[in-house]
């Protein structure tokens, strides 16, 4: 773990006050320094392995510990609770309160936690006295890197929130850290186990939509109001506005990405391209609907609007990657995927496939695609479907996630996601960076799993 005063002092400092603004913006410009044209791979570290198809020994019970119980944690420990096999034995928080409400909702499964709570270091004396199989990480971004670190080297299996990391080197040190520790290390893209992106996947692999050419993903989110928030996301998220570029880009692009088989054996990301609009809506929102001597009526919210990437495949796929969290647009990860013989796309649903629609110049109506999706349903969501909407969490595909995770660490197979798509996501970020700095110059993709991409095989839960 980087143990420099710098970033001791923000790491710190974030975890007291629940402000990671400095530290995240400081980091995140770093994307700029960090991405490189320079194609050259550092070597694998002596002792280390690839991680790609990587199985662990199969744990019966799988001891799981929770660190970051705002509402994205307590959602995802609360929500899987009653997964079978599973056995939440530790809550991590800097608030004495989240743990304790936590640790009564769980309680109800009979889940029997020990609390950490009111320091900064809390997870580290968690992660030496519990030892748990596998731990979630659902912390602001920022901490996401020394977290997992320590986690892994810890010996312990572990699940961070979107985005892996902010910059390569926090990338690149993950990926030496987990193929060294030979621990599972995914970045949970719950995106990937939604209903219609796994239909796509099923649609997708079973050759319908022939061979692909081109993906749009998206984060098209409004999140101005979070600049209200006293506590909360909206005070570590805001500052991260100033810097221009992608800044979240893994919910559109973790399924568009898995139906090319990015990074698994098919395709790989070579290059990209990045632009962004006029900086304008957070600047005009913060002057109207809040005082003037507020914070960020005191900031200069330069990054802009809309950011738009475009990314080349080393087969010479494209896909547009769009990021939009200041708009007023309705809400829309876009998740279209085009091949020779189809189409499909999401926001609203619209598909259509050669031979099984017969209109190419037409949508299905409402009630034919409903159908049509029902057909080519995902086995998953065949099985747990009815389960996964009950309990929820996105529509159910945070609970299918948690499910997956604790059946693949049980039954000692590769996870749907390993850390290298988590680290190839993430990269667009400082990535976008970079290329808007230098006026959409092309900003070439690190290989992450140093060439053994293609030895690894595409995500095996359609079978």
């Amino acid at each position: 773990m980087n143990s420099s005063p710098l970033n001791n002092f923000t790491r710190r400092h974030v975890l007291k006050t629940g402000l990671a603004g400095v530290g995240a913006l400081s980091s995140m410009a770093l994307g700029i320094e960090s991405a490189s044209n320079d194609k050259k791979t550092p070597p694998r570290k002596e002792g280390s392995i690839y991680m790609g198809d990587f199985a662990a020994p199969k744990i019966k019970n799988v001891r799981m510990a929770f660190i970051g119980l705002g509402q994205r944690g307590r959602s995802l420990c609360t929500g899987s609770a009653g997964i079978e096999g599973l056995d939440i034995v530790a809550l991590c928080d800097l608030s004495e309160d989240k743990c304790k409400s936590t640790e009564t909702a769980v309680n109800r499964d009979n889940h029997e936690p020990k609390l950490y709570y009111g320091s900064p270091d809390a997870y580290e004396k968690m992660l030496k006295e519990i030892q748990p199989d596998a731990v979630i990480i659902a912390t602001p971004w920022e901490l996401h890197h020394p977290m997992t670190i320590a986690s892994l080297k810890a010996g312990v299996h572990t699940f961070m929130e979107v985005a892996m990391a902010i910059t390569m080197a926090e990338m690149w040190d993950i990926v030496d850290t987990c193929e060294a520790t030979q621990k599972h290390c995914m970045m949970m893209e719950n995106v990937n186990y939604g209903y219609k992106e796994l239909a796509f996947l099923n649609i997708v692999r079973q050759g319908l939509l022939g061979d692909l050419l081109h993906g749009e993903a998206a984060y098209i989110h409004d999140l101005r109001y979070q600049m209200k928030d006293v506590i909360g996301t909206g005070t570590w998220r805001s500052p991260i506005y100033q810097v221009d570029g992608n800044l979240y880009p893994t919910h559109g692009l973790g399924p568009v990405a898995q139906y090319m088989n990015i990074a698994r054996g098919d395709d790989m990301f070579a290059r990209l391209v990045s632009f962004s609009s006029p900086s304008k809506g957070r600047n005009q929102y913060a002057k109207k609907h809040l005082p003037a001597d507020h914070k960020w009526n005191k900031m200069d919210f330069k990054g802009g609007d809309i950011n738009t990437s475009i990314i080349k495949t080393d087969l010479g796929r494209t896909i547009m990657v769009q990021w939009d969290e200041t708009t007023p647009r309705p809400y829309s990860r876009l998740n279209l995927i085009q091949g020779t013989q189809g189409t499909l796309a999401g926001f609203p649903l619209r598909m259509h496939i050669e031979g099984v629609t017969p209109d190419a110049h037409h949508w299905p109506s409402e009630k034919e695609l409903e159908k049509l999706i029902k057909k080519y349903e995902h086995p998953l969501w065949t099985k747990m479907g009815t389960v996964a909407r009950k309990v929820g969490g996105h529509g159910g595909m945070d609970f299918m996630m948690m499910y997956r995770i604790v059946q693949c660490l049980r039954e000692g197979v590769p996870l749907d996601q390993n850390v290298y798509e988590g680290a190839f996501w993430s990269a667009v970020g400082p990535l976008s960076i970079a290329s808007v700095a230098a006026g959409g110059m092309p900003q070439i993709f690190p290989d992450f799993t140093r060439g053994d991409w293609k030895k690894t095989k595409p995500v095996g839960i359609c079978s």
